[in-house]
């Protein structure tokens, strides 16, 4: 269903503070919180001693401390204390690599050993902003891919906002790079829909005139999505216009399973023009977020229908493409997982070097 030995984001750094978080990821469920030097652990979300969720219980100290009986938990998983009583004898919980980097923290849930986390540049540049937030959304974590991979659907969901006509016109290519998918699309001598229209103005760019617009998206295993967009002023050079000319940026999509009909969307937007504007990047988080609040309900309606009619069987178009190479690299990704787990480790290393 997915492949565990990967990294996936779990939360945002913010969402982890003086108490613990609880979360579920790739059917497996954790316990998130900082050690007394301020760094990520991740623990199986599991007492020891009765079973309970050691989300539910506090950190002191830096020390994860159950909430039903005062247990103690090590960093490793191992059981450290406990008010009169012996404990330490205790069978370990499972502990899980976990990194915090980007302004996110992340997770290793399989059993392959960690390989490095791939540089994302826009994420420690100064000549980039980045705003975004997490949705819950109930559906599998293939459908948001399939989603992000052919952005046809956006003259439909997306009308008032992203969405135009000429998306559905321009012709779409699809190519496969090891373990990368990429799928193009390029329009021009078009108007700017309004989203796009409102980043030009922010950009001290005129907002009436024709333009050039670009969308290319990027798949790399295990589930990650970065879609480079952005119009530029007709006759500019497009995509390759100079940056004064255009508005360019890249749509930074997490997807993490949490089971498997439900996952962890952290999604923003990367841009390397003003990036100082604080109050450019709020605007735009908040026009984003309500553009990915249409793609969720879609994409939960579309699950439960999956649900409802499992024999039918979905017809596949040109469009499709890009969501179906992206599921055959997550396909050699499982079954590498499943008849070889001592290469993993390579295979995740190529997809992180992509």
């Amino acid at each position: 269903m997915f492949p565990k030995n990967a990294w996936y984001v779990a939360c945002m750094s913010d969402e982890v503070g003086a108490k613990p978080l609880g979360r579920k990821i790739c059917n497996e469920p954790m316990v998130i919180y900082r050690n007394a030097a301020g760094a990520a652990v991740a623990l199986e979300d599991f007492c020891p001693h009765r079973g309970a969720p050691l989300s539910l219980g506090t950190v002191v100290d830096g020390k994860l401390v159950c909430g039903y009986h005062g247990l103690e938990m090590g960093c490793d998983g191992k059981t450290v204390s406990m008010p009169g009583q012996r404990v330490r004898g205790f069978p370990p919980v499972r502990a899980f690599a976990a990194i915090e980097r980007y302004g996110f923290i992340w997770v290793w849930p399989g059993t392959g050993v960690p390989t490095p986390l791939h540089h994302l540049e826009w994420a420690e540049s100064p000549d980039w902003a980045y705003g975004g937030g997490r949705y819950h959304i109930h559906c599998d974590y293939r459908l948001m891919v399939d989603n992000l991979m052919d952005l046809t659907h956006e003259t439909y969901v997306h009308a008032s906002s992203i969405g135009q006509k000429e998306i559905d016109e321009a012709p779409v290519n699809t190519k496969v790079v090891g373990d990368e998918v990429v799928t193009s699309r390029f329009m021009e001598k078009i108007h700017a829909p309004p989203f796009w229209r409102m980043a030009l103005r922010g950009n001290g760019l005129p907002d009436d005139q024709l333009v050039d617009r670009w969308q290319i998206c990027r798949f790399t295993p295990p589930s990650h999505v970065m879609i480079e967009v952005g119009v530029a002023l007709e006759g500019k050079g497009g995509y390759d216009a100079l940056p004064e000319h255009k508005v360019s940026s890249i749509v930074v999509d997490f997807i993490t399973p949490e089971t498997d009909t439900s996952h962890h969307y952290f999604w923003g937007m990367a841009r390397n023009f003003k990036p100082q504007d604080q109050a450019l990047t709020d605007t735009i988080r908040e026009g984003q977020g309500k553009i990915f609040a249409e793609d969720m309900e879609m994409l939960e309606r579309q699950q439960q229908n999956l649900l409802r009619y499992p024999e039918r069987k979905l017809l596949m178009l040109n469009i499709d493409s890009g969501g179906v190479q992206s599921r055959r690299v997550i396909d050699r990704w499982l079954e590498a997982e499943r008849n070889a787990p001592g290469v993993v480790a390579a295979i995740a290393t190529a997809g992180a070097a992509a």
